[in-house]
């Protein structure tokens, strides 16, 4: 990850200042927080990709570094919405911001965030990368909204699954990249390839995610294993074992996923081992990694699509 922001540098360290930058409020307590979250890290994977698709076929420009710090904005607002919703207490290895001050003020500076993401979207005069982010942002929201609603349901198909990934991740990788191109003046076939690329990375990225939800290092992921369980996630290794598990499995999976409960972790992960879940899950992943590769195969050869085809390889082969 490193190594692809380096190709990048100068570009990602103007991305963080303007959101550094765009973080002051007249309200201390929306600073306070804002920063917070924003301090915390992370991987930054959506803005860099901002960053390289806008390079992809032509020069980074401000506009690109004003487009990924909008991007930022707007992941940071869900995260915040999320750990309200999941009553999470630990993100990124400390407290989330809802634990340190409560959901209320989450919430609302998470909508804050939203608004600054779209005030600097609104900079940039372009109006069908408004268009674009307005959308998206809709989408993420009935992605919520979805997930929400299949949380301590059992009976989640697969399909259910792909429609909340989709909807409440990848649409925002997608946007990352469409949106640089947009900016960029690409013509739609590659803007539409961008698209693709992002939305297949997206895809891939989560579903290593729920691998990693069970196999993953806390240290590392800034996460406790089974979190996902806990909260009643759905997710596909567990749907696997719905499928192809025993009536005793099957069983087991549904009472933990009603009852958002993981204190039966170990007889879950044995039942996922059994089933073979996380390996079919991880071929989903490169599925997608594989479609998120092809969709950039026409472009130029350059040092940015090299970094995006090592991004793509990456997202299934990562421990974190």
């Amino acid at each position: 990850m490193q190594q692809a922001r380096d190709i990048v540098a100068t570009e990602f360290e103007a991305v963080n200042q303007l959101i550094i930058d765009h973080l002051h409020s007249r309200i201390p307590l929306v600073g306070s927080i804002g920063h917070y979250i924003v301090d915390a890290g992370g991987k930054r994977l959506r803005p860099l990709l901002a960053l390289l698709c806008g390079g992809i076929n032509g020069n980074i420009g401000q506009q690109h570094i004003a487009f990924a710090a909008s991007i930022e904005f707007i992941h940071t607002a869900t995260l915040l919405h999320d750990d309200v919703v999941d009553i999470s207490s630990l993100r990124r290895g400390r407290p989330t911001a809802n634990a340190e001050w409560g959901n209320a003020p989450s919430v609302l500076v998470g909508d804050f965030l939203y608004t600054r993401a779209f005030q600097l979207l609104v900079s940039l005069g372009k109006q069908k990368v408004m268009e674009l982010m307005a959308n998206t942002t809709n989408i993420i929201a009935e992605g919520e909204v979805l997930q929400l609603t299949k949380a301590g349901d059992p009976s989640t198909s697969e399909a259910d699954y792909f429609d909340v990934i989709k909807s409440k991740t990848a649409v925002l990788f997608a946007a990352a990249c469409a949106g640089s191109g947009e900016l960029s003046e690409l013509d739609q076939a590659s803007i539409s390839k961008l698209y693709d690329y992002g939305l297949n990375l997206g895809i891939a990225f989560q579903l290593i995610d729920d691998v990693l939800d069970y196999e993953g290092d806390p240290e590392t992921m800034g996460k406790n294993v089974g979190d996902d369980l806990a909260e009643g996630k759905p997710t596909l290794p567990l749907i696997h074992v719905m499928k192809q598990g025993s009536s005793e499995q099957q069983a087991l999976v549904s009472n933990a996923i009603k009852e958002k409960n993981s204190s039966e972790l170990n007889a879950i992960f044995a039942a996922i081992q059994d089933c073979d879940a996380l390996n079919y899950t991880r071929l989903a992943a490169i599925k997608h990694q594989q479609l998120a590769t092809a969709a950039i195969s026409d472009f130029a050869p350059s040092a940015y699509k090299d970094t995006l085809l090592r991004l793509a390889e990456l997202s299934v082969n990562r421990h974190s």
